[in-house]
């Protein structure tokens, strides 16, 4: 495990965006504002699992993981903010955020009262950011266009995702989870996560009247299914994980060390694990 710290994003998420914000086209647009919806409600429960996961531990064990488990929540807090404030203009916008309904209703139920449920759909879903982000900040193209201010967002996000990626992993194995579940756990939210995403995407191009506008879905084919489309890319690293040898710090980290690096005037470290 590496250090994480906690930093504060300089970017204005005051003023409005465009609808399409993502270079004029819809369908990227639509997609990416529908991963956000999900995120406030989903990083909570994300945080809640970590630190209620945590606090199950042998005091030794515990020690050993606090440090990792304030810099984690201390970002996954972050990003929880800043998407609310995203968010709230997709809500000024009209649109209708039924995918964190669904969370709400939904995770609960699922990790019912074992605690190593939760951190495993955790560590599950954590894997999905991760090599979103991986793929995000290897196909920058997907963001061209976009305003820089939000495409700062979305790289930040993303490298932020990468450094954290095996946070809940590794405190689920430290809890006792096994590898039988933790790989039932991904089926799930492969299923769900998949499922939501898309019906909250066609729900923001329905609003949109593009929903079923010949652009709108020959731009989804590309971004998602063309040469270096978005399923094609990530096949792989979404199978490893089913792996009983896996574990996230296999994903190569280095473009999101990278973009850290070269873009460090763009947020303020505000905090440190330790």
């Amino acid at each position: 495990m590496t250090d994480l710290v906690v930093r504060r994003l300089l970017v204005d998420l005051e003023t409005p965006f465009a609808r399409h914000w993502c270079g004029g086209d819809a369908f990227r647009s639509a997609f990416l504002d529908a991963l956000s919806m999900s995120f406030p409600m989903g990083e909570q429960f994300f945080i809640d699992s970590v630190r209620e996961g945590v606090a199950t531990l042998p005091e030794a064990e515990r020690e050993r993981f606090m440090p990792m488990v304030r810099g984690f929540v201390g970002q996954e807090a972050t990003h929880r903010r800043i998407h609310a404030l995203f968010n709230g203009h997709l809500a000024d916008q009209g649109y209708r955020n039924g995918w964190e309904r669904r969370i709400a209703e939904r995770l609960p139920r699922l990790a019912g009262t074992d605690k190593r449920h939760a951190v495993a759909i955790t560590a599950a879903t954590e894997h999905f950011t991760a090599i979103l982000a991986e793929y995000l900040l290897a196909h920058p193209q997907q963001l061209a266009g976009a305003e820089p201010r939000l495409a700062t967002l979305w790289f930040w996000h993303a490298a932020e995702e990468s450094e954290h990626r095996s946070v809940a992993f590794d405190l689920y194995r430290a809890m006792g989870g096994n590898d039988l579940w933790r790989r039932r756990w991904f089926r799930v939210v492969t299923v769900t996560f998949l499922y939501d995403a898309l019906r909250q995407t066609a729900s923001n191009l329905r609003h949109d009247g593009q929903l079923w506008r010949w652009s709108t879905w020959s731009s989804g084919a590309r971004f998602l299914f063309g040469r270096d489309g978005l399923v094609r890319r990530t096949f792989q690293p979404w199978r490893a994980y089913r792996r009983a040898d896996f574990h996230p710090s296999q994903q190569d980290a280095t473009r999101a060390e990278r973009w850290l690096a070269e873009h460090s005037g763009e947020f303020r470290v505000v905090g440190e694990a330790g």
